[in-house]
């Protein structure tokens, strides 16, 4: 799949597209349906089936550290869509400069001069420009004026829920592990590169591969029981995803202890399945303490893993 990085980039080639706007995070069952009907309608028009994303998120410029967390990074929604047969994503950098452009300028010049789009699909709630005077209406009289269509996405329902990136992170906050599952269509994951850690772990016993979350912050923290997919092979682990207070950390990060695993994972990207929460990040009085703990979470973690098998 192309991705085209900044407005600047689209070249003369890239005109022309069916596209879809929007952030696309966790591309959960509800994405997937307008992705699936973005690839019918470009495989009928014979031309690109594109999806149109911004970075940072706008919720993440406007609102700092209050805005939700995410639910996949910018790497894990390429592969996620890439997947599904989108074969462009345009990642636009999302400044208040480009924020405060006209709606009337976000069609005419991104939409039609840049993108050549055919066709269009959106929610009907979707909103755009300057004081986000942009809506469904006006992106389809510019599609009568312009020469391109317009549809609405359908919410995707189920058991009367609309599926959602905020109904999920709340399942994810609620430990509804069960319930996220089904909203993505895949169990809940974090994929990342393991860096070199402090080698606390290896000190108490427990060496961990440690993943940073490159993000403002997570949509979940907690022991979890987990299993762990590697270039070498699926193994079950546990995981302390969040800050580390016993031993003062700051950074939000994922430490995974891959039971009976002693494979050097430096450099490589693993993905971490997150399979049932076992407690509460917390602090301990002593290293002594939180070996202790480390050892029963080890413990009930495989227990879980073995009644999940």
């Amino acid at each position: 799949m192309q991705l085209v990085r900044g407005i600047h980039n689209i070249q003369p080639e890239d005109h022309g597209c069916v596209l879809t706007i929007g952030n696309f995070d966790g591309v959960h069952k509800g994405h997937q349906r307008v992705i699936a009907a973005l690839v019918t309608k470009a495989k009928a028009l014979n031309c690109a089936a594109a999806v149109l994303v911004f970075e940072p998120q706008p919720q993440e410029l406007f609102a700092g550290d209050k805005a939700p967390a995410r639910l996949c990074r910018l790497r894990d929604k390429y592969s996620l869509l890439a997947e599904l047969g989108v074969e462009r994503l345009i990642c636009v950098n999302f400044t208040r400069k480009f924020a405060s452009q006209s709606a009337q300028q976000f069609i005419e010049h991104l939409l039609v001069e840049k993108l050549g789009i055919q066709h269009l699909i959106v929610g009907d709630d979707f909103h755009f420009g300057k004081n986000r005077l942009g809506d469904f209406t006006m992106l389809s009289e510019a599609g009568k004026k312009f020469g391109f269509d317009v549809t609405d996405t359908a919410s995707c329902k189920m058991a009367n829920c609309r599926v959602s990136s905020t109904s999920i992170r709340l399942a994810l906050e609620q430990d509804n592990l069960n319930d996220v599952e089904s909203m993505l269509g895949r169990p809940y994951s974090i994929i990342g590169k393991v860096f070199h850690g402090d080698k606390r772990g290896r000190q108490l016993g427990f060496p961990t591969a440690n993943v940073l979350l490159k993000r403002r912050k997570s949509p979940l923290d907690g022991v979890f029981a987990v299993i762990v997919n590697t270039n070498n092979g699926t193994f079950n682990g546990v995981a302390n995803i969040g800050s580390r207070p016993t031993v003062n950390g700051i950074r939000q990060q994922l430490e995974v202890h891959i039971f009976n695993f002693n494979t050097d994972l430096y450099g490589q990207c693993i993905e971490v399945i997150i399979k049932k929460k076992l407690r509460q990040v917390m602090k301990f009085d002593s290293l002594e303490a939180l070996t202790a703990q480390i050892k029963q979470d080890s413990a009930q973690a495989k227990q879980e893993l073995n009644n999940i098998d």
